[in-house]
């Protein structure tokens, strides 16, 4: 636990750990940043596959620290909304006339999810632990 009360990962317990993840959070940002304006104003495909890339890559690589953790991080909030992301970007090739929607609607969740207050992230919607309302 910090001074907060908190309880804290190993990962964000050395500098190195949280540095680390704010830098791979920042890198997926960008490459997912630019992969996306990139089918919104109609870059040639093959410009953006490195973006592509990038942005699966380092995807991965979060998924990986959260999953370092425990696999009950599928079963909360932040992880299921992650699992709706990405089958709705495995939808984009399939219906590529929706690909803007269907970015923007991946990007919507990315955000909020992200944003959304800890208690709701780490909800476990399989056994209902955690709290969804503040009393």
């Amino acid at each position: 636990m910090n001074d907060t009360g908190k309880t804290v990962s190993p990962d964000e317990k050395r500098p190195s750990g949280r540095f680390f993840r704010v830098l791979l959070r920042t890198l997926h940002i960008i490459c997912f940043s630019v992969f996306f304006g990139g089918i919104w104003f109609g870059v040639p495909q093959a410009e953006l596959m490195p973006w592509l890339r990038w942005s699966v890559l380092t995807g991965v690589g979060l998924m990986f620290l959260e999953l370092r953790k425990g696999l009950d991080w599928f079963l909360q909030l932040a992880g299921g909304l992650t699992l709706v992301k990405l089958a709705l970007l495995f939808l984009v090739p399939v219906f590529p006339d929706y690909n803007r929607f269907l970015l923007l609607l991946a990007v919507s969740i990315s955000s909020i999810g992200s944003h959304m207050p800890a208690r709701l992230r780490h909800f476990n919607y399989i056994k209902r632990q955690g709290t969804l309302i503040t009393k």
